[in-house]
C-alpha cells in the first residue's frame, strides 16, 4: 500500500524511474560525475581543435577568435551525438545521449541540445530525474553506455 501511495505521489524509488530506466547498469541514469568528467574532457578536445585550427589567439585573443571553443564544441556535440549518439567526452566516459521514446535522436534534437548547453543556462537548471532543461526540450537523457 505504502508503494502504491508513493507512485500515485508522483515520486520514485530512484532517479530514472519516471522514463524507465533502470535503477543501475547499462541504460541507468548517468551520474553527475561522470557527466561532469565527459563535459571537462569534451571541453579540452575543442580548444586542442580550435587552437590547431585558428591558432592560440582563440584561448588568449580577443573577438571572434574567442568563440572558435564554443563552435567547435557544438559541431562535435551536434555531429557526434547523432552519428555515435554521444560527444567524444560522453564516449570516453561510457555515456550515451538518447531520446526518452527510445528512437533516433537526429540532428535537429541534436543541433537543439548542443546549442542549449552552449548557453549553458539550460544546462544546469535541473528539473527531474537529472535531467536539464537542455535534455527536457529535447526529449533526450544521459544514460550509461552498454
Amino acid at each position: 500500500m505504502a508503494e502504491q501511495a508513493a507512485g500515485t505521489a508522483g515520486e520514485s524509488d530512484y532517479p530514472g524511474e519516471r522514463v524507465g530506466l533502470p535503477q543501475a547498469g547499462p541504460g541507468s541514469l548517468a551520474s553527475w560525475g561522470s557527466r561532469i568528467a565527459a563535459l571537462i574532457v569534451d571541453w579540452v578536445i575543442c580548444t586542442v581543435v580550435a587552437v590547431l585550427l585558428f591558432g592560440t589567439r582563440v584561448v588568449t585573443g580577443q573577438g571572434w577568435t574567442s568563440w572558435m571553443t564554443l563552435s567547435v564544441f557544438f559541431v562535435e556535440t551536434t555531429v557526434l551525438c547523432v552519428l555515435a549518439g554521444g560527444s567524444a567526452g560522453q564516449l570516453i566516459c561510457r555515456l550515451a545521449v538518447g531520446r526518452v521514446d527510445r528512437t533516433q535522436l537526429g540532428l535537429v534534437r541534436s543541433a537543439l541540445r548542443a546549442a542549449m548547453v552552449c548557453v549553458v543556462l539550460p544546462a544546469v537548471v535541473i528539473g527531474t530525474d537529472r535531467r536539464g532543461l537542455h535534455d527536457l526540450a529535447a526529449g533526450t537523457v544521459v544514460v550509461n553506455r552498454r
